[in-house]
Formats: C-alpha cells, sequence, structure tokens
C-alpha cells in the first residue's frame, strides 16, 4: 500500500474511486525528503495525514511508532480524527500498489464521483480503473450525417453523452465491453477525429485539438485491453 511518487490529487482520486470508508495509503510528501503522507478515506472525502520517518523511526502527530505496521495496527483500533469537524478514521483497507490504472492517468481530467454500495472485493489487482474523462465531443448523427457538439463521460466500462453538461440524462451510454477497437480516423472531412467499432454502428467523434484526440484515444484503448484481459481471466478459469 505503498505508492511512492502518487500525487495528492491521484491519491483522492484512487480511494474515492475504487476505495471505501478506512481504505488508506502511504505516499511520499512533496514538502520534504523525510516526510510521507497517509491519505486515509472517510465518509466523503480524502484526509492525508503527515508521517515523519526519524530513519529508525515513524512519528505520527505526537505518537512514535518503531514501524509503519505497528502505526497501522495502533490506528486500526485508535480512530483518527479526520476534520475539525470531528470526523473519526479508522485504518481498516490497505489500497495495494498493484491496481493497474493507465499511466496516462495524470494527463487526463480525473472525476472522482463518490460510489455507493462498494465492497472489498473491489479492492483487487484488476479492480477497475479510476481512470475517467469528460469533455465536448463533436459526433456525426446515426442517420442524418450531421455534426452536433455532445457533452461525454467516461466512467469505468461505460461512455455516456448528453445534449450538453447541464443534462442529467444521457441521450446514449455505450457499453465497452461490446466495442472492439478505437482508432484515428481519416475519412472525414474534419480533423482531430476518431471512431468506436461497435458490432451494429461505428461512432464517429471529433476533438478540438490533436492532443485531445490521442488522450481519448489513449484511455480508451487502455480500457478495452483491461476488458480483454479480464475476459481472458475468466475465460481461462472456466476451463480449468
Amino acid at each position: 500500500w505503498y505508492h511512492d511518487n502518487l500525487t495528492r490529487h491521484a491519491a483522492e482520486a484512487l480511494l474515492l474511486s475504487n476505495g471505501q470508508d478506512g481504505s488508506y495509503l502511504l505516499r511520499k510528501s512533496n514538502e520534504r525528503e523525510d516526510l510521507y503522507s497517509l491519505s486515509v478515506r472517510g465518509k466523503d472525502s480524502v484526509k492525508h495525514f503527515h508521517v515523519e520517518h526519524t530513519g529508525t523511526s515513524f512519528k505520527f502527530g505526537f505518537n512514535e511508532f518503531s514501524s509503519l505496521k505497528e502505526l497501522v495496527m495502533h490506528f486500526a483500533n485508535q480512530p483518527l480524527i479526520g476534520s475539525e469537524t470531528g470526523t473519526l478514521i479508522v485504518l481498516k483497507h490497505p489500497y495495494p500498489r498493484e491496481v493497474e490504472e493507465p499511466s496516462i492517468y495524470e494527463s487526463v481530467r480525473v472525476h472522482t464521483a463518490m460510489q455507493t454500495g462498494r465492497t472489498e472485493s473491489d479492492l483487487v489487482p484488476n479492480a477497475p480503473s479510476l481512470g475517467t474523462k469528460e469533455g465536448y465531443l463533436i459526433k456525426q448523427g446515426k442517420i442524418v450525417k450531421n455534426w452536433k457538439t455532445r457533452w461525454f463521460t467516461l466512467h469505468r466500462n461505460e461512455l455516456k453523452y448528453f445534449k450538453d453538461q447541464t443534462a442529467t440524462e444521457p441521450i446514449r451510454a455505450l457499453d465497452l465491453t461490446e466495442c472492439s477497437a478505437v482508432q484515428f480516423d481519416y475519412s472525414q472531412e474534419r480533423v482531430n477525429c476518431f471512431c468506436l467499432v461497435f458490432p451494429l454502428r461505428t461512432y464517429y467523434l471529433c476533438a478540438k485539438t490533436g492532443i485531445e484526440a490521442d488522450e481519448w484515444i489513449k484511455i480508451l484503448r487502455w480500457k478495452l485491453s483491461q476488458i480483454r484481459k479480464q475476459v481472458d481471466q475468466r475465460n481461462a478459469a472456466l476451463s480449468s
């Protein structure tokens, strides 16, 4: 559960997207070389606590521990005060370093919507990605081949598009488990276009810039690779 150079923002995204109350991880603090940050998910937010490494022990507030294991065992029974509101946080679930996330998640916009009904089984090496992305794209119509700007949100294995950013109900939700390919498209008269290939339809989308189109393609391709990996693992388990 030590995540080395993970940023504060990314730690919050991981714990809010894949964690649950009491999930925690340790990362380097960007303030001093001898400081670490313990990031812990509470009821509706993530709190960060300084842990100082003296070389022989770990200092946490007024407490001092000979090892991180001792620190965790202490706060598994003795709640932390998470904020001025008095929120109590207990260290329950170490967030494993092996959870696979896209290497580009720092370069895409991370959207950390709170999830409900999560279970401990989500914290496994195959946990779905925190990687979410949202933004306006121009989409080609299905029947009338005109182009309209739509608001897109990518979360887990679902790509939804809305009339605009203020709309609450999506026009359509695309299940990426049914998508066979994502690639740049040069068949359109527009630039910065890419397409998503589904059995019954190919969706043509255009971004404002080439960089933005590349970001969408990279994270969508990563999602598809994760889906295929999960399917292969499931098939291997069934055949055995």
